[in-house]
Formats: C-alpha cells, structure tokens, sequence
C-alpha cells in the first residue's frame, strides 16, 4: 500500500513539476495534455482518499455554472505532498486552461475550462455593458427561446452576429444572452453532432450538457442548461421554434 501510494505521487510530482518538457514547451503548451490530466487526477483521488469529506477545490457562488464551480486548488495538494506545482498549460503557469472538477459530489473527475472563449466572451461583454451604462438596459436582439436572445450586434457596434470558435471544433458557436443581460455560448450545434454520433439514454428534463465531457477532456464552460426534445437539444427543455 505504501509502494503504491508512493509511487502516485512520485509520478505525480514528475509530470506536474515539468520533468517531462522544458518549463518554455509546457508555458507554450496550449493543448490539453492527457498524461498530466491523468496525474492531477491521480492526486485528486489520493486527496480524496485521505480527506473522505473534502475535495481540493476553490469556493464559488452557488449559481456557478456547474462546469466552472469546482476549479482545483493546488495550494491544497501541494499542502498533502501530492504535487509540487500546477500543470505547465494551466491559467496558473501561464496556460490556457484552468483546471477543474465535474461530478464533485459522485465521482471527482478532473477536466479543463478553456481561458480562450473566456477572453473572447469578455471583450464582447465589455460592448455590451457600455451599451447598458448608456441605454439601461441590454441590446436585445431576436427571441430565440424563454428568456433566450440574439444579440443585436449593430447596437454594440460589430458588423455580424458574435461568434467565438468552439473548445471542440473548427465551429464557431453563437453569443446569445439571458433575461439578464449576461452571455453565453450557444452549444447547440456540438451537442445535435454529439447526440447523433453517440449512443444515450438522455430523455426531456436532462441535462445534455454532459454528452460533451463524454470523451473530451474540455467542459461546455459559459453554457446554459441545455436538454433533448424530438431528438434534437434545446434551451432548458424549451422548443426554440415554438418558446413559451
């Protein structure tokens, strides 16, 4: 037992610290890297192992988006021996993603929140909340499902519909906001190729989003709830050619 748990966070400890690549290609590096998934998830479970009750995870608000609410604190399992630094393309070591943990209450299973769209979706929300201190209030455009909308781009002065390039794909998805002025990735046109090409057992009332997660390593970061009717996803269950 001791053999096995030194050996976890020896390997751990190897990969994490840049044993592996010049500290210069792990600072470049802007893929997600499966070996140094695997051993963050590795000190994750070795945490979890030795605090039954706690995970190793930074405090959010409640309303976080479930994808985004759980980022790894490494400060923690540095504390525990279990690494001795963040991955080489994490936020935290000059990367584009930032670590973090789906299923926290099942089964803690460490994914990636790609930074990019994060980038992205600020500069155009930083339009739109000039729109508002001038207008009070957001620059709706078109209704596209309850509480759903299109962004009138031509009030934020942009020539076109925002769209901001897929964490999965050469896709770029669309920008749509909520009742609230606040914007998100519209991830309808991954999750209708997700649900083609997998099998599942999703019904209306599900949360597809995690079809995404299935075999990917990136989370559906800035998403709304999204679910399946007549085969095909929709907002919260809401069909977007017939909202209520």
């Amino acid at each position: 037992m001791y053999i096995k748990k030194m050996a976890v966070l020896l390997l751990a400890a190897f990969i994490l610290t840049g044993c592996l690549y010049p500290d210069d290609r792990l600072s470049k590096n802007q893929t997600p890297n499966q070996v140094q998934l695997e051993s963050l998830q590795a000190a994750v479970d070795e945490f979890k192992k030795n605090n039954p009750y706690a995970l190793p995870i930074k405090t959010r608000d409640q309303d976080t988006n479930i994808f985004q609410k759980y980022p790894i604190d490494y400060k923690r399992l540095r504390e525990e021996n279990l690494i001795s630094e963040a991955p080489g393309n994490s936020f935290e070591r000059g990367g584009v993603y930032q670590y973090v943990i789906i299923y926290a209450e099942e089964d803690p299973t460490v994914k990636v929140m790609d930074l990019r769209a994060t980038q992205e979706l600020q500069k155009i929300n930083n339009r739109i909340t000039a729109y508002r201190n001038e207008h009070q209030y957001a620059p709706y455009g078109e209704r596209i499902a309850k509480d759903v909308y299109k962004i009138d781009y031509e009030k934020i002065g942009l020539k076109q519909n925002p769209t901001i390039k897929s964490p999965y794909s050469e896709t770029q998805l669309p920008v749509v906001m909520d009742a609230k002025g606040k914007i998100y990735l519209d991830y309808r046109q991954e999750l209708y190729q997700a649900l083609q090409e997998n099998d599942h057992s999703f019904s209306s009332g599900d949360d597809i989003r995690y079809l995404l997660v299935q075999d990917s390593p990136i989370v559906p970061s800035h998403s709304l709830p999204y679910t399946v009717k007549n085969g095909e996803p929709v907002f919260n269950g809401v069909d977007i050619n017939n909202p209520s």
